[in-house]
């Protein structure tokens, strides 16, 4: 017998307008809530997130506290920097899972860029960290 809280069945449809799109974690990505914090009573967040036009990353190497965190590349390319593995660039049909507490930073992303990302919990914590 399961003790985990029930989930409910949970749809998003994208609009044509990307009117569904907030600035979020950082200022040079939007980013799409695909509804499954509710859905899962904050067990998880997924969302899509795509590259703000004209907008670079501002390199900062920071950790997260999850117990899961994955992310597949839609389109585009992004270039990541990781504590374990160094410097790797994600293509579409690229997916990377990010152990917790891992130190890294964005790079570089091309204007196209778009990734799903998915993380557990949905409320996670993200911490400033020195370099490795």
């Amino acid at each position: 017998m399961s003790t985990t809280t029930p989930q409910r069945t949970c749809v998003s449809h994208a609009t044509t307008d990307s009117s569904d799109f907030e600035v979020g974690l950082r200022p040079y990505f939007a980013y799409r809530d695909l509804g499954f914090k509710e859905a899962t009573n904050g067990g998880y967040v997924a969302h899509v997130i795509r590259a703000v036009p004209g907008k670079q990353a501002d390199p900062e190497w920071h950790t997260h506290e999850t117990s899961f965190q994955m992310v597949f590349v839609l389109r585009g390319w992004i270039d990541f920097e990781f504590e374990d593995i160094g410097v790797t660039r994600l293509t579409a049909g690229s997916s990377c899972l990010f152990p917790s507490g891992v130190r890294h930073q964005v790079l570089a992303n091309s204007d196209d860029f778009e990734q799903l990302e998915i993380v557990s919990p949905a409320n996670f914590d993200t911490h400033a960290a020195d370099k490795p």
